[in-house]
């Protein structure tokens, strides 16, 4: 494992939270926690193998949230030190005295036992701020370079998202976690223009809670996909556009990870059931009155939430409310079994225990309910791509993932793709263009047949999920098979827009 970084190790951490905390409990406070982060962020980004933007982040503060007289208080600051720090918890104490006057619902947490103090750090091998920007730079660029150099390609743009996240909690119940996590973000995309037409064809490597080492080739083909990238473009560019239809899918997981993540991890955070959470994206047809009734999907389908998956990027080993991270079922047979909760939504619904949900992106934000690498579980005998592909005879496999659309319930939606293959006769028979695919949430689940074997794994996700007001973004992870759908409405985008 990994040391943590010396420069935030070397902060007066447990004196902040000392004076912190300790003056929250002198003002009266039934619960206070205090968070010092550190996240360091660097993106590079070049167009047709030069750079054009190098950025570098680097944002440290501290927070303390506190409930006094069943009121939430929250404060944040820029003042490390013991007096600063005890400032903030002032301030904290401050605004629920204010809110208390319009406050109507007391704010209780779900319990969690005191874990004393804890290390982690997540899985990863080389940190990639210890490697040169410049050294960085030129990968993207001769990644770049190989592209530019094909005559089927015009254009390229290429870059790399980077983040390590340093976080300090303790809490007045004894709970002090000093943790790191470091994640990652490639991204070569390519533009073709022919005839006066264009389109893009994009890298599948996902972004992942890994180090370095995500680049160098020891866990992802990236000469083999680069290599790919111009004839699967220009075969994209002379392909025929798709009739529209009822046609049986494959989609692997490339795609189908955004799918699960729009239409179950939002769909089943349980404050937006709850209607706590609407101004981003909406609530959620999931309701508790259909907890352990309703069918979401086949009998097929199993999903899991975990904050513990390997090189998950909403992989911790405790919460920003000191929860240790879990792993939990949401979709058990394809019945509708469990909620993403965090320690006040739990306790709103009598659960015994958070799940481990709760996460800020900074110290100057408030910490939210948040969602866990939510998964659809592989069959474990279950059949690979070409197997799943063999079974059918009218069909679209669907790779890659690029525009979606889904309305504020989470239950009608449409997904198109990076590039989609004609199925005939269970054998795939050239790219076809113009492809989306609609249905509701519980429709499109229903109709799983088949999901592929761990061999067809492949854990996806993104950086950016939003949610919240002000708004925050979350890195989250969707590991899913290849997987088999009958009966799915295929549409063609052109005619759809009118074109």
């Amino acid at each position: 494992m990994h040391d943590i970084d010396p420069d935030f190790t070397a902060l007066p951490l447990r004196a902040l939270a000392d004076a912190a905390l300790g003056r929250a409990a002198a003002l009266g406070a039934e619960h206070a926690d205090f968070r010092l982060e550190r996240v360091r962020s660097q993106t590079l980004r070049l167009h047709d193998a030069e750079l054009e933007t190098a950025l570098d982040a680097d944002d440290v503060g501290l927070s303390v949230r506190v409930v006094k007289d069943g009121t939430w208080g929250f404060a944040a600051g820029v003042d490390l030190t013991p007096d600063g720090a005890a400032r903030v918890a002032e301030q904290a104490v401050g605004v629920a005295r204010v809110a208390a006057a319009v406050n109507r619902e007391p704010i209780e947490l779900a319990p969690e036992p005191a874990h004393g103090e804890r290390t982690w750090v997540s899985a990863y091998e080389t940190d990639p701020f210890a490697v040169a920007t410049a050294d960085k730079t030129a990968l993207l660029a001769d990644w770049s370079r190989r592209l530019i150099g094909d005559a089927r390609v015009d254009h390229v743009d290429a870059s790399l998202l980077q983040v390590r996240e340093n976080k300090f909690f303790a809490d007045l119940a004894g709970t002090v976690t000093t943790q790191q996590r470091v994640r990652l973000h490639p991204v070569v995309e390519a533009v073709a223009v022919a005839g006066g037409a264009f389109d893009t064809m994009r890298t599948l490597a996902p972004p992942v809670g890994r180090g370095y080492e995500w680049l160098t080739g020891e866990h992802w083909d990236w000469d083999g996909e680069l290599a790919a990238i111009p004839e699967l473009l220009a075969e994209k560019l002379a392909a025929p556009s798709v009739e529209a239809g009822t046609y049986d899918v494959v989609v692997d997981p490339s795609n189908l990870w955004l799918t699960i993540h729009e239409s179950i991890g939002h769909a089943t955070e349980l404050d937006r059931a709850l209607g706590y959470e609407a101004a981003y994206a909406g609530t959620s047809f999931a309701t508790p009155d259909l907890l352990g009734t309703l069918r979401y999907g086949s009998p097929v389908m199993n999903v899991t939430g975990d904050r513990t998956a390997e090189h998950g990027l909403a992989t911790i080993g405790y919460d920003d409310e000191g929860v240790a991270a879990q792993e939990f079922d949401i979709i058990t047979g394809g019945v509708f079994t469990g909620y993403q909760t965090d320690r006040r939504i739990a306790r709103l619904t009598g659960a015994d225990r958070s799940n481990g949900c709760a996460f800020a992106d900074s110290a100057s934000s408030m910490p939210i309910q948040r969602m866990a690498n939510v998964s659809l579980q592989p069959a474990p005998d279950g059949p690979g791509l070409d197997e799943l592909i063999s079974g059918v005879d009218r069909g679209v496999y669907i790779v890659g993932d690029k525009s979606w659309s889904i309305d504020m319930q989470r239950y009608n939606f449409q997904f198109t793709g990076q590039r989609f293959y004609r199925i005939e006769n269970g054998r795939l028979a050239g790219q076809l263009r113009d492809v989306a695919y609609q249905a509701t949430t519980t429709d499109f689940w229903t109709s799983m047949e088949a999901v592929g074997g761990p061999q067809t794994y492949v854990l996806g996700g993104a950086f950016n999920c939003g949610k919240g007001q002000p708004g925050q973004v979350a890195p989250v992870s969707h590991g899913c098979p290849a997987a088999l759908f009958r009966g799915v409405n295929i549409l063609n985008t052109l005619k759809e827009a009118g074109q």
